[in-house]
Parts: structure tokens; sequence; C-alpha cells
């Protein structure tokens, strides 16, 4: 959105605003105050509700997997608003499919994004990258990453670095608040990680204020998330004690530790 003031011209501020979902879903969106889009909207009677408290115009939403907790609510919204959604094609019936590297304007805002392909949580997974923000829907969460239901190690762990070659100071909106219990197992894999505790700190403050640990910048990410860090020596030490004989850095060390992971 363009604002005329005088003989200036600004451009309209975008925010990202949490709507929490289900039970510990976050629906992220984006607006300029009129206009709205919405990242995998699991369910649709709180968006509707923050929608109409704030005056906001569904200008469209971006889906990054077919699973239920990030479409339910879709048909509920496309009920009441027309708007296009833009994702994977299964479980959405999205006015347009998105593949990698496609570049997204956003409806209604005066923004875009790039599409990121991340198999691995599903093959499917699609992330969103733009204007500095990284929607990420299950492929990357603060401190941890999702789980391979479709992917192979290989695939998910591609998937990761890829993210992780973004800026660092990427503010990167995950689908899920696991923060807090992805530390813990953080704090098992590398229990001398001084950034990986004093995200624990924030974190913890952050929860106890009834606030969202999210966003978080991509490079405290690389600092703290043992799924980023698979090439560092202690993650390796960590994975091949772990499995009980010696494991390579890389896909091998992530293999290991997101089997552990599972185990918990």
């Amino acid at each position: 959105m363009i604002v005329r003031d005088g003989p200036q011209v600004t451009q309209a501020m975008i925010e990202v605003e949490a709507i929490p979902t289900l039970r510990d879903n976050y629906v992220w969106a984006l607006h300029d105050g009129n206009h709205a889009v919405l990242v995998d909207p699991g369910e649709s009677a709180p968006i509707v509700t923050w929608l109409s408290s704030r005056g906001l115009h569904l200008a469209a939403i971006l889906v990054t997997h077919h699973h239920a907790d990030h479409v339910g609510g879709i048909a509920g919204l496309l009920a009441r608003h027309d708007a296009p959604v833009f994702g994977p094609t299964r479980g959405t019936a999205p006015s347009r499919s998105v593949a990698d590297g496609d570049i997204l304007e956003l409806p209604g805002l005066d923004a875009s994004v790039t599409v990121i392909s991340t198999p691995g949580h599903t093959l499917d997974h699609v992330c969103y990258v733009g204007e500095g923000r990284l929607f990420c829907g299950d492929t990357l969460f603060s401190c941890g990453c999702g789980r391979l239901f479709e992917g192979s190690p290989a695939q998910m762990h591609a998937s990761l670095e890829r993210l992780a070659a973004l800026p660092g100071d990427t503010r990167v909106y995950c689908a899920h608040e696991y923060t807090l219990a992805n530390i813990a197992f953080a704090l098992e894999v590398e229990p001398d990680n001084a950034a990986l505790r004093e995200r624990r700190r924030e974190a913890l403050a952050l929860r106890k204020a009834g606030l969202p640990t999210l966003p978080v910048s991509l490079a405290r990410e690389r600092d703290c998330n043992p799924f980023l860090r698979c090439g560092e020596a202690s993650i390796r030490v960590a994975a091949s004690q772990h499995a009980g004989c010696p494991v390579t850095a890389g896909v091998e060390t992530f293999a290991v530790i997101r089997a552990w992971k599972d185990e918990e």
C-alpha cells in the first residue's frame, strides 16, 4: 500500500503478528493496517475474530505443507473472504501452485516472497522468504526441526543447510511454539553451549510473560540449533557417543540426532 501525504510518497509499514491456534500453532499474519496475508491457517474461528477486531481484509493465504494443523482453517476463511491460496497442491485448493524459486507479489501488500523448496518433513514442503523474514512452517523450529514424515535425513539436512545460508539477520517465523522443549533436547546434545543456555533464559522469560519465543534471528539459530550445527565437532562427538560408533559430520550426524530426538 502507498500512503500519499502532500507531495511525499511513503511505503506503509508491514507488521507481522502471531495468531495462536490449536494447541501450539502460530498462524503468522502480515498486514499493513488494511490488508492481511496469512501463513498456514490451521483453524478459522480465531482468525476470523482477529481479522474482524482489526478491520482487516484477507488478501491471500500462503501454505507451507498439507498437514491439517496448517490447512484446516482455509475452507472456513474462504467461505467468508475471497482470497487466493498459494502453496503445494496436496491438502489445499491453491489458486496458484508454487515451485522452488517462484517470486510471489503478496496481494494487497507492497511486498514479495520467494519460494524455497524444503523437502524433509513432507516431500513437497516449501518455505517463504522475503523482506528479511523466513516463514518456515515445520521445516525449521527454534532450536529444532520437523520430524521426517516423508523425506530422508539427506533431504532434510540439505533443506536446513539451504535455510542456514540465508543472511544472519533473517527473522525466523516457525509454525509451532516448541522452543523450550527443543532447547531441553539441544542441551542434552550440547550442554556446554553458552549461547544455548542464554536462549533458554530468554525463552523462559518470554513464555512467563505470555509472549511467543518467536521470531528469532537466523544467526542465533546457527549458534543454538543442533540441527543447523551438524558440521560442528561438538555435535558430531555427541552423535557418535549416542550411536555407540563414529559418525561423520553432516548428514550422518543429522540422522543420528534426529533419531535421538524422536526417542524423546
